[in-house]
Formats: structure tokens, sequence, C-alpha cells
């Protein structure tokens, strides 16, 4: 996953990162994006067009297409699907100064920015699968194009994302997919890869429940929520 100037919702990768038989890197500014991978993520952004100029001038299309050309699988999530797209216009200038930008152009969809934000707790299918998937929207802008006749999620019966032709290049504007274990599960067989985490929120919750008990264990807890309340 490149490391983009305006990433947001990069936790999207913490499920990936705690499968054992998965190895997620960050690829930092500078560097180019690895020739070995399997997937490309490319993530949510709170200015999707000055994150796509940055990915340009790090060379990163170039190394997208590279990635493409032998095979390698691409997903959006949010502002990286956006940018997998043919065009972005943000005509009011919601994210920056108003203007467009020629998107990555690997699935066939535009996208243009509008005032209204989408936030939603969304309950999911994947239609390839059947898994069911759990995740949340935070986004601007409407995407449209013949790509989103191949969405790979439905949502209350409504189709979500897009996907090429071969599906090896998806977007979708759900954050969070990877926390629904039996998608994973179904989402890296298709990559060759074997998922042997079986429960991440169980996880989750465990090393919160660890973080919440030696801080009692160490603050004096009614003394900061008095500090906190004003007494």
């Amino acid at each position: 996953m490149p490391r983009l100037g305006r990433i947001a919702n990069f936790d999207d990768l913490d499920p990936l990162t705690a499968e054992p038989g998965v190895s997620v890197e960050i690829v930092e500014p500078g560097r180019p994006l690895p020739g070995d991978a399997g997937l490309v993520l490319i993530p949510g952004s709170k200015s999707t067009i000055a994150d796509l100029e940055t990915f340009r001038a790090e060379g990163w299309d170039i190394d997208l297409i590279a990635h493409r050309r032998r095979g390698g699988h691409v997903l959006g999530l949010c502002g990286g699907y956006q940018m997998l797209g043919r065009r972005v216009e943000d005509p009011q200038g919601l994210e920056g100064p108003p203007g467009g930008i020629d998107g990555l152009g690997l699935l066939d969809v535009t996208t243009v920015m509008a005032p209204e934000k989408r936030l939603s707790i969304t309950e999911a299918t994947d239609i390839g699968s059947g898994a069911p998937v759990t995740g949340y929207e935070i986004h601007l802008g409407a995407t449209t194009g013949p790509d989103t006749d191949r969405p790979w999620l439905r949502v209350d019966g409504r189709p979500e994302g897009a996907q090429s032709a071969d599906g090896t290049v998806r977007g979708t504007y759900l954050h969070g997919v990877f926390s629904s274990d039996a998608f994973r599960r179904a989402y890296l067989e298709r990559l060759g890869t074997a998922s042997t985490l079986t429960d991440y929120e169980a996880g989750v919750d465990a090393t919160l429940d660890a973080l919440a008990a030696h801080v009692e264990r160490h603050l004096d807890v009614p003394a900061l929520l008095a500090l906190a309340s004003g007494v």
C-alpha cells in the first residue's frame, strides 16, 4: 500500500496485518511499489486529487501498470476507488482548488465530488462468495460508469462498487471490509493465500480489555475522571 500524504482510514489494513500468512508493506515516498506484490491496495484520502497527483509524482502509476501486466490484483477503497477511475472532478473545490484530473484509468468510472457527505454503518454481501461484510461509508462524491455494472458487493439490494472485466481491479466506498472474517477469508483465497485468523474482532476486544486493565492498574482513574469533569 502506498503511503499517501493525506491518507485516511489506514486502519483498513489492520485485519490483514494480523493475518499470520499475509505480509503487508506500506510503501514510503521515494520507493517503488514492490514487484512481487499479490495485491496493491490504494487507501482512502482526505483529498483525492492532491493524493493522485502525489501518486503520479512518485512514479507509482507506472509501477501499478507493471503490476497489472504481471497479473496482480488492485483494490481501491473510497478515495483509492475514485483514483482508479478515468476522471475525478471537484467543480466546487470541496477537497482543494476547483478542478479535475485524469484518473489512473484501471476502472471505467468517473467521480464527481458533491457537498453531500455519506455517513453510514453498512451491512453488505460479497456477491462472489456470499460472505457477509460489515463496513462503513464516509465520503463525498458519486461514482458512475460502465464498470459499476459489475458490482462485487450488495447493500440492501443495491449494487456497490465496481470491477474490471477480469475482476482483478476492484473499487468500493466501504471501509473496514477486511474486519469481516468470512469475507477476508474468501478474498485472500482469490489471491492464493489462506486465512488462519478466525475472529479478528475478538482479538481487538481482548487487546482493548488488556489496555484498560493496564491503565486501571497503573493510573488513578477516579482522579483523572474528576479532573476531566472539573470536580
